[in-house]
């Protein structure tokens, strides 16, 4: 993400849409106003929602837009970096904007996600058993369990 600087009037959103813009512009992919709003509404999003949610809410700016050129759109956006795909509760799909390294907090209760860091997991020691299984590309860690808010409930 380009960040805000005194010659850089643009807020963050406008600095993340111009970067996907140029994206789209590198490999050739038409930067259409459906593409546009799914992108929006990817980067307004901390739910880390459905295909099906993000459908709904883009139908609200685009009534037109079909279920098909969602899952189309997430598809390329997830094939260009842009997006996360990941599978929770119910074995639909979830996207997650968030493309830097995190984790997941996950509520069984209310099903909430929650993102976290945790840079110290870089230093772990990868277990002989799993260096010889092959080659790691990429390290899923999350934490289930019931947030406060379900608790005191």
């Amino acid at each position: 993400m380009i960040l805000a600087s005194p010659t850089n009037t643009n807020s963050p959103e406008e600095n993340t849409l111009e970067q996907f813009r140029l994206l789209c512009q590198k490999h050739g992919i038409k930067l259409t106003y459906q593409r546009l709003e799914i992108f929006r509404v990817l980067l307004s999003s901390t739910d880390h929602p459905t295909a099906e949610e993000i459908y709904a809410r883009v139908k609200e700016k685009v009534p037109t837009i079909s279920l098909d050129t969602i899952y189309r759109t997430l598809t390329t956006f997830e094939e260009l970096g842009l997006v996360k795909r990941f599978y929770l509760f119910d074995d639909k799909a979830r996207f997650d904007p968030n493309t830097k390294p995190h984790f997941h907090l996950i509520c069984t209760k209310c099903q909430k996600i929650l993102d976290f860091y945790w840079p110290e997991i870089k230093n772990i020691k990868i277990p002989d058993q799993v260096k010889k299984w092959g080659k790691i590309n990429q390290l899923y860690l999350e934490f289930r369990g019931v947030c406060r808010q379900c608790q005191k409930k």
